[in-house]
């Protein structure tokens, strides 16, 4: 009885209710992280003007979010938009209302909500109060959150709805309420909106909960009835997830379809496999410029169309025939005419997809601090870097620009670092072991996506979703380190200090040489 209350006391484990939205410990990390989000976007308010709160992408969502709100009507270029869904581009034109650095302000916010959402998921996947703390500091300080958190972009709010809905899904995995599992993937669906991303990730989590609950052999310590195995439960969970994530993006595609004839949930995988995918292969096959290829596809136009290039003269003037065409039936000409290039040189696909996934896995994302640094030099950066894997960018950068390429390896050093971090939290932090493999198997989904449909337009604030992931397992991987480091060695107990003695004492009388001859009789 003595050694448990010992162990207790001694216990840096604490369980908490799931349903605590706060503890002291927070309050330094979200300070922290305020703090270096605001005075990033005073820098680059002061610097750049509000011109630096825009990427080429911020117009799109802009203009069919100000039409739903003011008209009623998702439209752009004055035809209903299929390219951006309404999500971000709703969330863009209400917090734009007072301004665009309104908008970045409540970016920053919604960043810095996600660092108190790591810590929330942090809590649920390891139930350890440490990791989920470190896991926060980590998070407050992650390079590619602080600098997309000033972007007019979708990744800071999607990223936020993503970890509320990881978060439900663990806390279904600790206690086996299908209420929670209803309530993530409703979170899901609203994620879905913002970024059609994890368009197919509901359907992948229900297949990963019915292979859980049916062969995972671990309970949840707060559930009186056992999960695993529970063939009622392996059934119910998958459908309950679909059946509350999967109508709201149908409601969608029918809105798609009675509108424009196109069937999909957005133009964007489309866009994508025509103006990205099937000439970067093209362009490797015929050892061609990539942005001739796209030119001579109709690429671009003087408008600032958003990439609905289809509607456009340049592109038209192509293809005279589809004039009186239907959106979706251009979208579906530029499906199949993608795949006729993409299907006979399917192997030059997958060595692009390897090398994208470089990319994302490895680039620093750190084009807007770059901006804010050197804003007389960054279109000329950019223009050396363009269409590039990690290490020539770097090679590149390195001669005129050696600080950009400096920091540039510095943030990739800190990647790297994290990654070895949550390697060793894989391997010798005590998780719960199917909400180890959500976080896992929600990375893998993510990184493959984006190699395979990002094309040569792949960036690394595609890895921003896995980020919390990978702050958790390498706060797990931190927390696990110091703990084997700090362990004092046990003291012996009396019978184990007797038992040492005896051991240590017959060890020397083995070692004493035996030089007495036997007495002659």
């Amino acid at each position: 009885m003595v050694v448990m209350s010992i162990v207790r006391k001694g216990s840096a484990v604490s369980r908490c209710s799931e349903s605590e939205w706060w503890t002291p410990q927070l309050t330094c990390p979200l300070i922290a992280a305020a703090v270096l989000r605001l005075t990033l976007l005073v820098m680059t308010l002061s610097r750049a003007g509000v011109s630096g709160l825009f990427s080429p992408d911020t117009t799109s969502y802009l203009e069919p979010g100000r039409n739903l709100l003011l008209h009623g009507r998702f439209v752009a270029d004055g035809a209903p938009d299929l390219l951006r869904t309404p999500g971000y581009s709703l969330y863009l034109a209400i917090t734009s209302l007072a301004g665009l650095p309104t908008a970045a302000l409540a970016n920053v916010v919604l960043s810095v909500f996600t660092v108190l959402l790591v810590w929330r998921l942090g809590r649920a996947v390891c139930d350890d109060s440490r990791i989920a703390i470190c896991a926060a500091w980590i998070c407050a300080f992650e390079p590619l959150s602080v600098v997309n958190s000033t972007l007019l972009m979708s990744e800071t709010l999607f990223l936020a709805l993503f970890v509320l809905s990881l978060e439900r899904v663990a806390a279904f995995l600790r206690g086996g309420s299908l209420r929670v599992l209803a309530t993530a993937g409703l979170w899901l669906a609203a994620a879905t909106f913002v970024r059609p991303v994890t368009y197919y990730l509901p359907i992948a989590l229900a297949v990963g909960l019915f292979l859980v609950l049916v062969r995972v052999k671990s309970l949840p310590p707060q559930r009186q009835r056992p999960v695993a195995g529970d063939l009622g439960l392996s059934w119910k969970a998958p459908a309950v997830l679909l059946l509350s994530a999967l109508p709201l993006l149908a409601a969608w595609q029918i809105r798609n379809w009675t509108e424009t004839g196109y069937t999909g949930f957005s133009s964007v995988s489309d866009l994508n496999l025509y103006y990205f995918i099937a000439p970067d292969v093209e362009a490797q096959v015929e050892h061609r410029s990539y942005t001739d290829i796209r030119t001579e596809l109709g690429y671009g136009c003087a408008l600032g169309c958003g990439e609905r290039f289809y509607l456009y003269s340049r592109y038209l003037a192509l293809h005279p025939e589809q004039t009186e065409w239907s959106q979706g039936q251009r979208l579906a000409f530029m499906h199949s005419a993608a795949l006729e290039v993409i299907r006979p040189h399917f192997g030059v696909y997958l060595r692009q997809c390897f090398s994208h996934l470089l990319v994302a896995l490895f680039g620093p994302g750190t084009g807007a601090l770059s901006n804010l640094l050197s804003p007389e030099d960054f279109g000329r950066m950019s223009r050396l870097i363009a269409y590039t894997g990690p290490i020539r960018a770097g090679i590149a950068l390195a001669k005129p620009y050696p600080w950009i390429a400096a920091e540039k390896a510095a943030f990739v050093a800190a990647m790297l670092g994290l990654y070895l971090f949550a390697a060793r939290g894989i391997r010798r932090g005590e998780m719960h072991r199917a909400c180890l493999w959500l976080l896992l198997g929600t990375s893998i989904y993510f990184f493959a996506v984006s190699a395979a449909a990002g094309g040569a337009g792949m960036s690394a604030r595609y890895r921003l979703p896995v980020m919390p992931a990978v702050c958790i397992l390498a706060a797990a991987g931190v927390v696990r380190s110091r703990k084997s480091a700090q362990t004092p060695r046990k003291p012996a107990t009396d019978s184990a200090r007797a038992g040492m003695e005896h051991d240590h004492l017959a060890c020397r009388l083995q070692s004493i040489p035996d030089t007495l001859e036997p007495a002659n009789i």
